[in-house]
């Protein structure tokens, strides 16, 4: 069994438990054959897509093809979503220290790029953010705007992806403000630049 097959067998597992459910419980939900379901857990038996659809289906899962460079940022939504079943304020702790990032990233643009009056409007947006109870969903837009910093060369096409930053921020800002629940209309913004370390996403 390869390694991508067991972690989805144990994370159907991890599921199946939290939920309370016994193998027997989950093949009447899910048509898959109890001693099937216990081979698939125990790595004894591959994992048929078939089977994969009908038990994530009876778990509440969904199954999705995900860009390589968004399986971190979707990772962090899911680990955020799931802590906050368990703890409320896990996924608000998480988005402050993204925004603790974000911060150190854009104070250390502007040392090195002083007179660039983008990065100063954009270190004053961020650090309102602070008076914000933040959610999972500020989280992975926290995220991509980190990328997109770390990546910042001070550039016509650098520059243009810090202006939409600056924006997108200036946007959750506002909504936050507003108590505004879905951020519709913002996506993370995508870095000017790929990183070396965004193709082992």
């Amino acid at each position: 069994m390869s390694y991508l097959i067991e972690d989805i067998a144990k994370t159907l597992k991890t599921v199946r438990e939290r939920k309370g459910l016994s193998q027997r419980a989950l093949s009447a939900k899910s048509g898959v054959p109890q001693g099937h379901i216990s081979k698939i857990e125990n790595g004894a038996v591959d994992l048929r897509m078939s089977s994969l659809v009908a038990l994530a289906r009876a778990l509440d899962l969904e199954l999705t093809l995900v860009p390589r460079k968004a399986v971190s940022a979707v990772k962090l939504i899911i680990r955020s979503d799931t802590n906050a079943a368990d703890d409320s304020g896990n996924a608000s702790r998480e988005a402050l220290k993204e925004l603790k990032r974000l911060q150190n990233n854009v104070s250390k643009h502007l040392q090195a790029y002083p007179a660039n009056k983008a990065l100063a409007q954009l270190q004053r947006q961020v650090r309102e953010l602070q008076n914000f109870k933040l959610s999972f969903r500020e989280l992975a837009f926290l995220h991509g705007a980190n990328k997109s910093m770390k990546a910042f060369r001070d550039s016509a096409e650098g520059n243009k992806a810090l202006a939409q930053t600056l924006n997108d921020i200036q946007k959750m800002r506002n909504m936050l403000a507003h108590h505004v629940v879905n951020i519709p209309s913002i996506e993370p913004p995508r870095p000017a630049y790929s990183l070396d370390e965004d193709d082992h996403d």
